[in-house]
């Protein structure tokens, strides 16, 4: 079992502020496993817990205002998004002055897909997005097996390659078919898996939905339309473009990467270290890797993750903006890191505060002045500040 220390904190800090916490986060990356963990350390008087897609809790549910007013302690409601009406008797039960409950609401939807139905609880909500295991919560050592296989807990701690694989293809199967549908999409499993499967391959890309349009057969509202989707359930991710107020002509374009490594290499027929180190897109599938890491680590929400792209002369990979510092970072899969022309210019045009080139090592020297090479890992002490 990994303790997830730092999303228990967030429970207990949001818990301070609001009487209801959504954790939101994709199916199986440990939604019920750190409400179990958080009501254990906590140590709540009493703790009710609800199952959404347990028909006996559903029906429970039927009528909520009943089911749950009487309620005090911890109560832990899993699924939420299966019952969108329970948002309004929430704000009715918390805003009573004789209230002694705190909701902790788990939900395998988005922000996007619950804003509508969360509106009413404005101000009386904390949210934080659960995500599967990052470099930073697994032991030292194991990042090339968190690479390899993601973060989704079934898979990072299966007993073999070949389980972990076998999982996420079921996985994958179970999103299309039963997850997406749930939702209330009514999209045919089959047309998004194959779209799926192309995503995987402009991996690491700037979005052309003309391009995807042409190569999918389908016009530009239906790719925006799949992509969206697979955006607003974490499955994607469109990292958005930065645009300095300079003469050169920059991209305006986002770029996309399918946000869990272990999900990328299904979707690529990837099973073993060794497929992955003789794959052609081993380099992108480092750079997805290695943002989505740095995003977490930083825990950076929207307007404060970018990539930066001049059109023919520089670009950097991502672009952080962490407080009142930016920190840019290049990521390359390579054994000698180095500092290129590219780099330079975005250093310069963009004021970089510190500049680092990220690669699968585990040292961190400099390269330049405001310039480091650094592995992964020994980025963790950036997030407190030190030595940054």
């Amino acid at each position: 079992m990994i303790e997830r220390q730092g999303y228990l904190e967030q429970i207990r800090f949001q818990f301070e502020i609001h009487p209801v916490v959504a954790v939101l986060g994709p199916r199986q990356c440990g939604k019920t496993t750190l409400a179990r963990m958080y009501a254990d350390r906590y140590e709540h008087e009493t703790v009710v817990r609800f199952d959404l897609e347990d028909p006996t809790h559903l029906a429970r549910l039927e009528s909520p205002k009943l089911a749950l007013e009487e309620l005090r302690g911890l109560v832990v409601i899993d699924e939420v998004q299966r019952s969108p009406g329970l948002f309004e008797v929430l704000r009715v039960l918390v805003d009573r002055p004789d209230n002694q409950a705190r909701f902790l609401i788990l939900g395998s939807a988005s922000r996007d897909l619950l804003r509508q139905s969360s509106e009413t609880l404005a101000g009386r909500i904390g949210t934080i997005e659960l995500t599967p295991f990052s470099f930073f919560e697994a032991e030292v050592g194991q990042l090339n097996r968190l690479w390899l296989a993601g973060g989704y807990p079934p898979s990072f701690l299966a007993a073999s390659n070949r389980a972990a694989a076998a999982w996420r293809k079921a996985y994958v199967a179970t999103f299309l078919e039963r997850d997406i549908p749930a939702l209330g999409f009514s999209i045919p499993p089959q047309a998004l898996r194959r779209f799926w499967m192309m995503l995987a391959h402009y991996h690491g890309q700037t979005v052309n939905y003309s391009e995807l349009g042409r190569s999918f057969g389908a016009s530009d509202n239906t790719i925006r339309r799949y992509l969206d989707l697979l955006e607003s359930t974490f499955m994607v991710r469109q990292l958005p473009p930065w645009h300095e107020n300079i003469s050169k002509r920059q991209v305006k374009s986002s770029k996309m990467y399918i946000r869990d490594s272990g999900i990328y290499h299904t979707l690529l027929g990837i099973e073993d270290k060794e497929a992955l180190m003789f794959h052609p897109k081993l380099g992108p599938s480092w750079e997805g890797f290695a943002i989505e890491s740095i995003i977490r680590l930083f825990e950076a929400g929207p307007g404060e993750c970018y990539f930066w792209s001049a059109h023919g002369r520089a670009e950097l990979d991502l672009l952080l903006f962490n407080g009142t510092r930016r920190i840019g970072f290049e990521v390359k899969h390579t054994d000698a890191p180095r500092l290129t022309r590219s780099l330079r210019i975005a250093q310069q045009d963009l004021k970089i505060d510190k500049l680092y080139v990220v690669y699968p090592g585990s040292e961190r020297f400099p390269l330049d002045d405001g310039v480091q090479a650094a592995g992964l890992e020994a980025l963790v002490d950036l997030r407190e500040g030190n030595r940054a």
